[in-house]
């Protein structure tokens, strides 16, 4: 029998490489004879650099950056496959970089993310992954775009500096300074998340309050994307508006798109791709799967989902075991929940979070076991 694990973290509590070890032992302390694959996943959100290195067995990389208010700080990127950079922008320019009462996207720059993939390409990286989850900011790109060399103007002629109040000043956007091998490096953005750039819908109204705007913030804001929306396309001849996944992170994925040519994808798509997947799933009898909590938002994209997706396609059965199950079968469209054979939660008996949580490595270990040991008495009854 071959089984294929393939969990993301226990947010909070447990790591994707330490939970899938965790399932493989409670797997091999069932049978010996089992074939366990582990493939670690991530959504492009937190944990994805740690989660892509520790399994690609890649390394960091740790550079002064500047952090989402221009403050110095070290962030962290890793590097697989010898020439693939994995980088969150979360590392630079992440909302939990800042305390809760500095938040304000009108100030908060994603120049530290453009430093990062900076770095990358002056190492000789020919692929970047970008995971946008997790933003401090509403700044377009813009601040990523001047750390690769781009510069604004405003209508004076004077070049602007960093945050979401420059936006509605743009005016001139001079790409003769962007960063010569921009050309030859092919950059895929991990989004979790398909919002237009502006709109009611977009970067702005949807995202920015949650990163410290004010009701006349968030117009401003708006208003802002959208004259740096009118300013890429007359500059630069692309429409970023309406892009899916162009208001992911403030609107990183629209300054990704326009200026550094990167492709938006969903993040699963990505990491799968990235870490071998289906190849690993194609001949296999069983997948295991999960996180800390599954809820609505796993059956429409979130790494589990992505898991089911691409085990459907070679028929092979899908088990989920997750800190806590938090949507039954019914609630989820019928397509969606077909993908899943089981969901099981690690909670075997009332406890508070903090004990589910001390507990996390024990209860997931003994699920694992329940479930292989129910597995194998239907696996080994169906054998002729």
């Amino acid at each position: 029998m071959k089984v294929v694990v393939a969990c993301d973290k226990y947010k909070g509590n447990i790591p994707a490489m330490e939970i899938c070890n965790i399932i493989k032992s409670a797997i091999l302390d069932t049978d010996r004879e089992i074939e366990v694959v582990l493939k670690p996943m991530a959504d492009g959100g937190e944990g994805t650099v740690e989660t892509m290195v520790e399994s690609r067995r890649g390394r960091y990389i740790t550079i002064p950056v500047k952090g989402p208010l221009g403050e110095d700080i070290q962030a962290r990127f890793g590097i697989i496959d010898k020439h693939t950079a994995v980088i969150e922008m979360a590392a630079a320019s992440g909302i939990a970089l800042i305390d809760k009462d500095h938040l304000n996207p009108m100030e908060t720059t994603t120049y530290g993310t453009g430093q990062l993939i900076r770095e990358a390409l002056e190492r000789g990286c020919s692929k970047i992954i970008i995971g946008i989850g997790g933003s401090a900011t509403t700044d377009g790109g813009m601040g990523m775009a001047q750390a690769m060399g781009v510069k604004f103007y405003s209508p004076q002629g004077e070049e602007l500096g960093w945050g979401g109040k420059q936006l509605k000043n743009i005016e001139k956007i001079d790409m003769g300074g962007l960063h010569p091998q921009i050309g030859k490096v092919k950059i895929e953005v991990a989004c979790d998340v398909d919002n237009p750039l502006t709109g009611k819908d977009g970067a702005a109204y949807v995202y920015s309050p949650q990163k410290g705007a004010d009701a006349k913030m968030v117009q401003e804001l708006d208003q802002g994307l959208q004259n740096f929306a009118a300013a890429v396309k007359r500059d630069l001849k692309i429409d970023v508006d309406r892009m899916k996944g162009a208001g992911a992170a403030g609107g990183l994925g629209a300054g990704l798109a326009a200026f550094l040519g990167a492709s938006l994808k969903p993040g699963t798509d990505i990491i799968t791709g990235a870490i071998g997947l289906r190849e690993a799933i194609e001949g296999s009898d069983l997948v295991i799967t999960g996180e800390g909590a599954m809820d609505r938002q796993t059956f429409y994209g979130k790494s589990a989902y992505g898991v089911a997706r691409a085990a459907d396609d070679f028929k092979v059965p899908v088990a989920t075991i997750n800190g806590s199950v938090l949507v039954s079968r019914k609630e989820v469209d019928p397509d969606h929940a077909r993908l899943f054979s089981g969901n099981f939660s690690t909670v075997n008996k009332p406890l508070t979070l903090e004990q589910a949580i001390a507990q996390g490595r024990e209860l997931a270990y003994d699920t694992a076991r329940e479930l292989i040991n129910f597995y194998l008495s239907i696996y080994n009854n169906m054998k002729p």
